[in-house]
């Protein structure tokens, strides 16, 4: 993470991450609404228990309300919101205006990825347009930042502030794994690293060990994908069709054997979050239940994790 004496502190992110305490964020995938106070009232029972809150970009490849204009009512409502910004929808051009317009609106948590497959999606025929990947648009929105000015020369008067977060798929890492997407991230300009959903600790406890060993984990606070399943049925989905997810078949055993699979899958999560705090490479925890949202504030509240512990 950047530490020049003369750079401002952007976010209660940076700040919690640069004091080493650890981070709990959560996810809002934004609805299909124009109505703004509807579209966040879903979240506003994490308000004091999380350090920030992720509005999702088009997540699953559908269109929703736009993720600037959410975290805009996300921040009005107290609750600071971490931008996500894909690659899949916009030339560089429409992504440098949407970062300017981020920043005049005090938004500064920005996530960089590369997007669902349109043809995952509800309209599959949309063209996407990937002009940059997340690499490039992360050392883009750095060097906007830093130098205060477009990739064509101008000028960027006004505020300047950003605190750029990449994603990353953890792995139980095998002998001489260097992590070289993470450090390619990293060295573009990622400042925090929320992952794919990783609910076996013995790996998380390895991968971190080894971004510790590889001096990442010092550059960049990680921040562990984790969810509160709702049951074994839902746990075989998120293996089968979210790309990298981690649940070992034990989590999945005492689902199936839970009299109540929804407290089980609350229980192991409030286990998980817990153990991720003690775990040395660790930074925090990001909370996702797409299928359980109303779960989110509950294991968060329960594990003793959250931003007022």
């Amino acid at each position: 993470m950047r530490s020049a004496a003369t750079d401002p502190v952007p976010s209660a992110l940076a700040a919690r991450l640069k004091s080493r305490r650890f981070v709990v964020t959560a996810e809002l995938a934004p609805p299909v609404t124009t109505d703004g106070p509807a579209a966040i009232e879903r979240v506003m029972a994490l308000k004091g228990l999380v350090t920030a809150v992720n509005v999702t970009d088009g997540a699953g490849a559908k269109a929703h309300l736009s993720s600037l204009a959410a975290a805009h009512f996300l921040r009005d409502a107290g609750i600071e919101p971490i931008l996500q910004m894909t690659c899949r929808d916009r030339n560089r051009l429409a992504l440098q205006a949407d970062l300017l317009g981020a920043m005049a609106l005090s938004i500064s948590n920005v996530l960089v990825l590369s997007g669902d497959d349109p043809r995952s999606g509800d309209q599959p025929e949309t063209k996407p347009v990937f002009d940059l990947d997340s690499r490039s648009l992360l050392a883009m929105a750095r060097a906007i930042r830093d130098e205060r000015r477009l990739p064509s020369g101008t000028a960027v008067t006004g505020p300047v502030a950003l605190f750029l977060g990449a994603a990353d798929v953890p792995v139980d890492p095998p002998p001489g794994w260097a992590a070289p997407s993470l450090a390619a991230k990293i060295e573009a300009g990622a400042e925090f690293v929320q992952t794919q959903f990783c609910m076996d600790i013995a790996i998380v406890r390895r991968y971190a060990a080894r971004l510790v060993e590889l001096g990442l984990a010092e550059r960049a606070g990680i921040l562990v994908g984790v969810a509160p399943i709702p049951s074994a049925r839902s746990a075989r989905w998120m293996r089968e069709k979210l790309f990298g997810t981690i649940v070992p078949d034990a989590i999945v055993e005492r689902l199936e054997r839970a009299a109540d699979p929804k407290r089980e899958g609350a229980k192991i999560c409030i286990e998980l979050l817990q153990q991720l705090r003690e775990t040395p490479g660790v930074a925090g925890a990001h909370v996702m239940a797409p299928q359980n949202p109303g779960a989110i504030p509950q294991v968060i509240a329960a594990s003793g994790v959250g931003r007022e512990a």
